[in-house]
């Protein structure tokens, strides 16, 4: 048996207030309780956990799903529901699903996941959310028993998973369709096109026998022609008087104007004399400029190092002055000290001299009688004696106090000269440090002031690299154009009807927008090779105007009449009609090199392609005659094609090339590009110029360098100095300082341990003395009682105190004279006036040098002076000469008007003879048209000599001529190749006897009524002929255009068969895959509702059948399901009793879980229907299937069901602010069965 559902623990969840478990289900577990307890809502938390919708559960919204959320007091704002699946050995799985206010969270093993996972686990265990596989909701199995075999097709097609593929299904299905359609379409396109083939060729008999009604306009059509051609030779001949008459005109006028011109030439010569002058002067003054800019730097350099020895100079004089000041108060402080050692010395000797008078006066005071001054001696040599012991033990004491008082003396010494030389070293320590102060300050300096020199260099050098670059850049560029220049083979003196034209197209393009620019000069050939083509295909658009509107074009045409400007053809881009091009044509492999003539054409802007494809249409270029006539006429269909020597092959058969004047049109192309390389050129000089001027600041770059250097160079010494200052000077300083003051500290522990000794000796000596006293009181005792002292150390040390206090000053005199010799003999060792000479030796020196400089400085001054007075002496020539020059041209255009005034008469004069030459040209024009008129319509004209043979067709006028063509024919036919043809025609002499006497005397004034009238008597009788039923002259183009457009269809129609069976393949293929997985679970279920029928029934006769009514698609009708009842005979299904049908509906919803069997099966009330003989068979079924295949957990109502039951889940409910469901689960395999009986004793 596969795992089973463990238990449910919900919490706040419908009626189940706080958390309660629910369960341990068995194998066949009933939940029963009265109405309205929540056995229902047991049902939803099963549905709930395992990820049944919020709207399948009886609730509007998911919040409504915690206990007291529908009355508006929930019990919490989350509740949950967990479901505890144990699996074969034992090991479980939690799945839980959370309610937290309008969203679900979804958990497995207390982990949260995502939907799609917490689906996939569940499919794990054969849980399947969509298919619902694992519960019947109440009500379901009697929906089963109702539904139609349309309702049944959906629940089989839902259980198999069919109908995910339902929708690939449609489509697939709806693309085969369409694609079947459009093959049909096409098919009945094709068959129609090939009727309208047939139709098009029964129009091109009938047009052929239309052509034969036409040969009888030829007479009328020839007595039109011999009346135009008679009076049209007749105007060529007084043209011809007229233009002899002109020419001897103009002759005449250009003498005159020769004359003038001679004149001017010479006036040119002495202006060039002048001019050369000039520029002569001019040269001078660019080698001046030069020159000062070679010497400027030169005085610039002296004069920076004028003023940096200024500067030098100053800082000297600051430092004598500093040096000075220092040596004086040096002075003064020996001065200082030598006074207040004399003085000293002076205090000494005043108080000797004191002294001595003091003694001498105690003397007398103090004098003792003779006998007591011997009974002194005598008791004071008895109690030296008697003290003899502590007498020579106080000399030896006082031998060593004297010792260490002369130890300590020394040492105070000593620490005095050490403090000395500390204050020494100290001074000096501070000039080092003023000295690096002002080396800092200096470096500071000069470190900005390189900087500033770097970042002028810098730039300086970056502009002349990149004018080095940019001017060797020029010259290459220069000479690639003057060699291209001189390659070019093209007439540079434009005529002047060409500067009209250009002075045209530039007022066009100023007065209107959307001008672009002449055809010509919008493209150009993609490759030289390529210029006698192309210029043959564009023709007459060559020099066609293109604009971006037929409204531009109409205002310039406008604006052309008003001011009288000769015509010219315009091509809107909005208005002209374009063919696409043909793509098959770029795909022609033999010949090769064959090429659309628009794909060898570069063109800008791209706006202008659309005129580019009306000018050449389909047209192909070939390399060879051969491959264009092999292009044209010999790949079944005919193409307009042209060689690269010009031959042009037209559809029509028409064969025209070797033009004299095609190559003379072609290297307007080379023209174009010579003025596009001419205006390069300028453009580079004019910045080789600019260029030139940048590189002559190469000078100044060098003295900036220089300069630079010198910097450098006195920074690196100055940082040197300094340095070395810091870490040599400074550093020995500092040892030498710090080694005096520790040596310093190492007096006054010696002192103060010399005077500890000192001090203690001192107790000592005043202990023996006391012992001495002792004894000398007892001796002297009746001594001291005559001379009536009370002890003779009053006496003694009346005396001895004089005397000590007479040592103490003495010693005190000593120390200050001392201590003073010793300053003086220091700052005796200070030579401070050494330094006051050094500074005013280097100050000398810097003076001589600065006058060195300055004398220098003065020398370059001159010499830029004097360069500047010959600068300006060449000035004052050049503007001489400019004045002189100036002159020379106001002579020059006083002469130049005078030749403009012959030039004016001699251009009045042309113009009258190009006016008559136009015009004659245009009668030999309109000659030469209706002579090739009458070749081409094959009008047969009556000649005295020549024949129709010699007259010739180019192939500008090969093809139907149009007003615009009609208009430029004077420009076309000026060319060498129409004046031959114009000569040729010449010699043509017609014979005009047949034409009537009547037309040949017409006046000029009657004669455009005659032409008219004659015109009108043809166009009569053509009308006449269209009267007839004129069949399509275009039939012939109509049927190439049929057998095209059948070609086309054949092809798409065999594109559409091959996508139908694209789209057959793929529907086929989902077709299967939907067939399969539908016929996998319906195969299943035919083949185990009979088996499950009988076992329900408990008889073998019942029998149970399913059918599909479409047994190819079963998903696309309905499943038949019939059963028969034990004992009865076949019957529908509709007339089934109740219970038989939910038997049946049973039957059918255990076969389909079969298919893909949940490992348990919640079936809520299925009993609802049954009698008490069905319940017990339906129940008996079930309970055989919990012991081996599925566990099954039934909500029921009824007695006869749940006593089969393994396990009983009690549902009663406690009354609150709303129904609180509460449950008691009893285990039956504890109790033996008893038919009939039901346990009475249920436990919690």
């Amino acid at each position: 048996m596969p795992g089973v559902l463990k238990y449910i623990e919900v919490e706040n969840f419908k009626s189940y207030k706080g958390k309660q478990i629910i369960g341990p289900f068995k194998g066949f577990s009933a939940i029963i309780g009265p109405n309205g307890s929540g056995k229902s809502n047991l049902m939803d938390a099963i549905s709930f956990v395992l990820g049944e919708r919020t709207s399948n559960l009886r609730v509007k919204k998911l919040s409504d799903l915690i206990h007291g959320a529908p009355i508006g007091r929930p019990a919490s704002h989350r509740g949950h529901v967990t479901a505890v699946y144990a699996e074969e050995d034992g090991t479980e799985i939690q799945f839980t699903r959370v309610i937290s206010g309008s969203s679900s969270d979804y958990k497995v093993n207390g982990k949260s996941v995502p939907v799609a996972q917490y689906s996939a686990e569940l499919e794990k265990i054969g849980i399947l959310m969509k298919s619902k596989n694992f519960l019947v909701f109440q009500g379901a199995v009697e929906s089963i028993a109702m539904k139609n075999a349309k309702e049944r097709t959906a629940m089989f097609e839902e259980m198999s998973r069919s109908i995910e593929l339902k929708e690939d299904y449609d489509k697939c299905k709806a693309e085969m369709m369409k694609a079947e359609e459009d093959t049909q379409f096409n098919y009945h396109k094709k068959r129609g096109i090939a009727a309208e083939k047939k139709e098009a060729k029964m129009e091109k008999d009938e047009a052929d026998r239309y052509q034969k009604l036409k040969d009888q306009l030829v007479e009328k059509e020839l007595e039109l022609h011999l009346f135009k051609l008679y009076h049209n030779e007749r105007s060529i001949d007084e043209l011809g008087d007229d233009l002899t008459r002109k020419n001897a005109t103009l002759e005449k006028d250009t003498k005159k104007r020769e004359k003038v011109e001679d004149e001017l030439r010479e006036k040119k010569k002495d202006q060039g004399k002048l001019g050369r002058e000039l520029q002569k002067i001019e040269q001078k003054l660019k080698e001046s400029d030069v020159e000062l800019n070679k010497k400027r730097p030169l005085f610039i350099k002296a004069k920076e190092k004028t003023a940096h020895m200024v500067k030098k100079l100053e800082a000297a004089k600051k430092s004598l002055k500093q040096a000075k000041k220092v040596h004086e108060t040096h002075a003064q402080e020996i001065q200082e000290l030598e006074r207040e050692l004399d003085e000293v010395e002076s205090k000494r000797m005043e108080y000797e001299e004191r002294i001595e008078e003091e003694s001498q006066s105690q003397g007398r005071d103090l004098e003792l009688e003779e006998s007591q001054v011997q009974e002194y001696n005598r008791l004071k040599e008895e109690a030296g004696k008697k003290a003899a012991r502590y007498l020579q033990e106080l000399d030896t004491i006082n031998r060593e106090q004297k010792s260490d008082q002369d130890k300590f003396d020394n040492e105070q010494r000593k620490k005095n000269e050490l403090s000395a030389s500390i204050k020494q070293k100290e001074q000096e320590r501070a000039d080092n440090k003023k000295r690096v102060d002002k080396l800092n300050e200096y470096i500071k300096t000069s470190t900005q002031a390189i900087k500033e020199q770097r970042d002028a260099e810098g730039r300086l050098a970056i502009e002349v690299a990149t004018a080095k670059d940019r001017a060797a850049q020029i010259n290459k560029e220069l000479e690639n154009i003057v060699q291209q220049l001189g390659e070019a083979k093209v007439d540079r003196n434009e005529s002047s009807r060409q500067i009209r034209k250009a002075e045209l197209l530039e007022n066009l393009k100023r007065l209107f927008q959307g001008v672009h620019g002449r055809l010509l000069d919008l493209c150009e050939p993609s490759h030289k090779k390529y210029q006698v083509a192309i210029t043959k295909v564009l023709g007459r658009y060559m020099d066609a105007i293109v604009c971006d509107s037929e409204k531009t074009a109409k205002d310039c045409i406008q604006y052309m009449k008003e001011q009288r400007i000769e015509p010219e053809t315009f091509l809107p881009l909005d208005y002209v009609e374009v063919k696409p091009v043909n793509e098959k044509l770029r795909e022609i492999r033999d010949p090769r090199n064959v090429h659309l003539v628009i794909d060898v054409i570069r063109y800008d802007p791209p706006t202008i392609k659309k005129a580019l494809q009306f000018a050449c249409g389909n047209a192909l270029v070939c390399d060879t005659v051969e491959d264009a006539r092999k292009t044209a006429f010999g790949l079944g269909e005919r193409h307009k094609t042209v060689a690269l020597d010009g031959t042009l092959f037209q559809k029509s058969g028409v064969i025209s090339g070797g033009a004299s004047d095609l190559k003379a049109k072609a290297r307007r192309w080379d023209e174009k590009q010579l003025n596009q390389w001419k205006s390069k050129k300028e453009k580079l000089m004019e910045e080789l110029k600019e260029q030139s001027k940048k590189m002559r600041k190469e000078s100044e770059l060098t003295t900036i360098r220089s300069q630079l250097k010198g910097l450098e160079s006195r920074l690196k010494y100055s940082i040197t100095d300094r340095d070395g200052t810091l870490n040599k000077v400074l550093s020995i300083n500092d040892r030498d300082l710090t080694n005096y003051r520790n040596k310093l500290e190492q007096y006054e522990p010696r002192m103060a341990e010399i005077e500890a000794r000192m001090t203690a000796r001192a107790d000592d000596i005043r202990q023996i003395k006391e012992n001495m006293n002792g004894v000398e009181d007892e001796v002297f005792a009746q001594f001291c009682a005559q001379i009536g002292v009370a002890n003779i150390r009053q006496y003694e040390e009346r005396e001895l105190r004089v005397q000590q206090e007479r040592a103490r000053k003495r010693l005190e005199f000593e120390n200050q004279k001392s201590r003073l010799q010793n300053q003086l003999e220091y700052e005796k060792s200070r030579d401070s006036s050494g330094n006051v000479k050094k500074w005013e030796k280097a100050i000398k020196a810097d003076e001589n040098e600065l006058e060195k400089l300055k004398n220098d400085e003065m020398r370059q001054m001159k010499v830029i002076d004097e360069e500047m007075r010959n600068q300006e002496k060449l000035k004052t020539q050049k503007i001489t000469l400019k004045s002189q020059f100036d002159d020379m041209e106001t002579d020059m255009n006083d002469v130049r008007k005078r030749l403009q005034t012959h030039q004016k008469e001699l251009s009045t004069v042309q113009k009258s003879i190009t006016a008559i030459e136009t015009k004659l040209e245009q009668k030999k024009a309109d000659r030469h048209s209706l002579l090739k008129t009458c070749k081409m319509e094959d009008i047969l004209l009556p000649m005295e000599r020549g024949s129709m043979e010699d007259i010739s067709q180019d192939a500008e006028t090969s093809s139907q001529m149009d007003t615009s063509q009609e208009s430029q024919l004077p420009d076309s036919m000026s060319s060498q190749g129409a004046k031959a043809i114009y000569e040729k025609e010449a010699r043509i002499t017609i014979d005009y006897d047949d034409l009537d006497d009547n037309l040949k005397e017409v006046s000029s004034d009657e004669l455009k009524k005659t032409t008219d009238h004659l015109n009108k008597a043809v166009a009569d009788m053509q009308n006449t002929l269209q009267r007839i039923n004129a069949p399509n002259m275009k039939a012939l183009e109509k049927l190439d255009g049929v057998r095209n457009r059948l070609q086309t269809t054949s092809e798409e129609f065999e594109l559409a068969r091959r996508r139908a069976k694209k789209a057959k393949q793929a529907f086929e293929r989902v077709k299967k895959e939907r067939y399969d997985k539908f016929n996998a679970c319906f195969e299943h279920v035919s083949s185990r509702i009979d088996d499950i029928y009988k076992a329900l029934a408990k008889n073998q006769s019942a029998q149970a059948f399913l059918g599909p009514e479409n047994p190819e698609e079963p998903y696309l009708d309905g499943v038949n399901y019939n059963c028969v009842a034990p004992g009865k005979r076949f019957r529908p299904m509709d007339n089934l009793s109740g219970g038989e049908k939910t038997v049946a509906a049973l039957a059918l919803l255990f076969a389909i879980h079969s298919f893909q069997p949940a490992p348990f099966f919640v079936l809520d009330e299925i009993d609802a229907a049954l009698d008490n003989t069905n319940i017990g068979k339906v129940a008996q079924y079930i309970k055989d299937q919990a012991e081996g295949h599925f566990q099954c957990i039934v909500i029921s109502l009824k007695e006869e069901f749940y006593n089969k039951a393994d396990a009983l889940v009690g549902i009663y409910p406690d009354q609150g602010d709303c129904i609180i469901s509460n449950v008691l689960t009893l285990d039956l395999t504890e109790y033996p069965e008893h038919a009939g009986s039901s346990p009475t004793k249920p436990g919690r």
